[in-house]
């Protein structure tokens, strides 16, 4: 455990060097501004209501769980992969006396923080803005809903993060596997466009999981449905990458 936690440690740490998180948070503060701007200029021009403080992070949400986040994470997940394979940085890993499967899990687990702090540091800006635009509309309901949508999205993000450590082993160059990330992202979101009845297949299509969780009556057998896909989803490319990377020659 402690050979695990010193990995760990290590990871998060190629991380925040890399400032991968912090280049996320600016560009989330960015979109968080840009939105509420945008949503208190129509609400001035046009007399439109828009979404109040207890609303805009969920807003905030649908957004960037469909675009910022993926990005950064995936970014994130090449360069803790790919990167380190291209230019023999796991090497240096490897020699330690650490195992494989420490190793691995290590890296996934910091990828897994990474999302959390993301989506945490997101939740409280956009809190904060839509307070500071519309604070007679926030209530305990509103905000503890909200703090749910956000933290029921680690999974899905996880599981697609998993999917691209398992391309990042199948793919040579860090820019083959972003582009094939990008390439399958979009087909998955076209596919559950035109083929709704399959829509449960597709990984993107439950990264809108958190409005089941939202629902006045909770949906129970979506959510396990989901929630079943996902870890059926998620062992796979685990197991799948851990394998490739066990075997892989450095």
């Amino acid at each position: 455990m402690a050979m695990f936690k010193i990995a760990l440690i290590n990871e998060l740490e190629k991380l925040y060097k890399k400032k991968k998180a912090l280049a996320a948070v600016i560009f989330s503060l960015a979109v968080i501004i840009l939105g509420q701007l945008a949503i208190w200029g129509v609400r001035s021009s046009f007399g439109i209501r828009g979404a109040g403080g207890g609303e805009f992070p969920i807003l905030v949400l649908a957004v960037v769980i469909k675009t910022v986040l993926p990005l950064f994470v995936v970014l994130a997940a090449i360069d803790s992969f790919s990167g380190e394979f291209s230019h023999n940085i796991i090497r240096v890993t490897l020699l330690r006396p650490v195992s494989r499967f420490k190793i691995f899990t290590s890296k996934v687990v910091a990828a897994a923080i990474f999302i959390l702090l993301n989506l945490l540091s997101i939740f409280l800006f956009s809190t904060v803005v839509g307070l500071l635009f519309n604070y007679h509309s926030l209530t305990i309901r509103g905000l503890a809903d909200s703090f749910l949508a956000y933290m029921v999205s680690l999974l899905p993000l996880l599981v697609l993060v998993l999917g691209v450590i398992f391309l990042a082993h199948l793919l040579k160059s860090g820019i083959a596997v972003f582009f094939a990330a990008v390439l399958l992202f979009l087909a998955s979101e076209l596919l559950a466009l035109f083929l709704p009845q399959y829509a449960s297949l597709f990984i993107t299509s439950h990264l809108g999981w958190y409005n089941l969780w939202l629902a006045n009556t909770f949906p129970l057998v979506a959510v396990l449905r989901k929630l079943l896909v996902m870890l059926g989803y998620g062992i796979i490319f685990f197991v799948g990458s851990f394998y490739l990377f066990e075997r892989k020659e450095f």
